[in-house]
């Protein structure tokens, strides 16, 4: 089970909690209603607890890929069912599809985010922003994994890169191509034992042949790319946790057709680093960044040292952060009214004043 991530924390924390019946397995494929885990007893289906399940708050506080659970064995029929869910020392989380206000855990316990972003028609900065901000905020090291190499020019390959290098500050950036084999020696360190990387990026962008260049055979299902758009057709439908023959794990996931924030004002911070620090050299504290004297982020969108689509990019970020902010305190307002009706309904109902 270290090839697969447990370390002597989660030993501690295991044996201070677990019931002397529990036994301890990590989530690897999330099906409808049942999780299929790697355990000590070897790879079972489980399904989650009565007791877990009422107790659940909202969907982080079920198992999700990655995680590492406690179970009890159910001899009858090979399988288990999840009691609890150990620490999380990392989670990869966004705001759920459409317009409800929740919270979605794409991957857990993850050491490294590999962030997929190809370099032919579909490359985005602005989506790769995103991505950073999201990996920064989960408390894994982000890496810019950038692919199909070999569909670009060499002029056009270096400049995407440099503007990869310019947003992603302090990131390694990585340009490959995993379908001719060349540059994944670079992603070989990320690989020891017991650590997990997970892979993220739009549809398309060639995180299944990734995949299957580091497992050494296809396991992932991958399709030609399309010759009007230079995109690949998406196949991955499910995260799931691979565990690779040389050591370390691979989450692979679906491509994200939304990419929606969630609590992640560390991570903008982080992410948008460059602006920040000239924020911090204007005159005044309280400096809106407009017409204000002595503004230092004005005077870098002059000169030029500050993009002005960066910049743009960083403001409508910032202002969808705060947008959420808002909708989840009214969410939890209306919860808590909700509740209280309930309450008094009970009470109306069993006599009490």
């Amino acid at each position: 089970m270290e090839s697969l991530g447990w370390t002597p924390e989660l030993e501690s924390h295991f044996r201070q909690n677990a019931g002397p019946d529990e036994g301890y397995g990590r989530v690897a494929l999330e099906h409808t209603h049942l999780y299929r885990l790697y355990t000590p007893r070897g790879d079972m289906l489980a399904e989650v607890s009565g007791k877990l399940r009422h107790e659940a708050r909202g969907r982080n506080d079920y198992p999700a890929v990655g995680d590492w659970v406690t179970v009890r064995y159910r001899e009858a029929d090979g399988r288990a069912v999840i009691h609890g869910i150990l620490p999380r020392f990392s989670k990869f989380s966004r705001k759920v599809a459409g317009s409800v206000t929740d919270e979605q855990i794409v991957a857990a316990n993850v050491n490294t985010v590999f962030l997929v972003n190809a370099l032919n028609q579909d490359f985005n900065m602005r989506r790769l922003e995103r991505y950073l901000i999201l990996a920064w905020e989960s408390g894994a090291n982000p890496v810019v994994v950038l692919t199909k190499a070999d569909l670009c020019g060499e002029a056009e390959r270096r400049e995407r890169i440099a503007e990869a290098e310019a947003a992603a500050i302090g990131v390694p950036v990585h340009a490959i191509s995993a379908a001719a084999g060349v540059g994944l020696d670079a992603l070989g360190p990320y690989f020891a034992a017991g650590q997990t990387v997970a892979l993220l990026g739009s549809s398309g962008a060639g995180k299944s042949t990734i995949v299957n260049r580091l497992y050494g055979e296809t396991i992932m299902r991958v399709r030609d790319i399309r010759e009007d758009d230079d995109k690949g057709r998406h196949t991955t439908t499910h995260r799931e946790l691979v565990p690779l023959p040389g050591g370390g794990v691979l989450i692979d996931t679906p491509g994200m057709r939304e990419l929606q924030l969630w609590h992640a004002d560390e991570g903008l911070d982080q992410g948008f680093r460059d602006v920040e620090e000239l924020a911090a050299l204007c005159r005044f504290g309280d400096c809106g960044h407009g017409t204000e004297p002595g503004c230092a982020v004005q005077a870098a969108l002059r000169t030029g040292e500050l993009a002005a689509d960066r910049y743009a990019s960083y403001l409508k970020l910032r202002k969808e952060l705060a947008y959420l902010a808002r909708k989840e305190d009214a969410a939890l307002r209306q919860k808590e009214k909700e509740r209280w009706k309930r309450i008094h309904a009970d009470m109306r109902k069993n006599g009490k004043p």
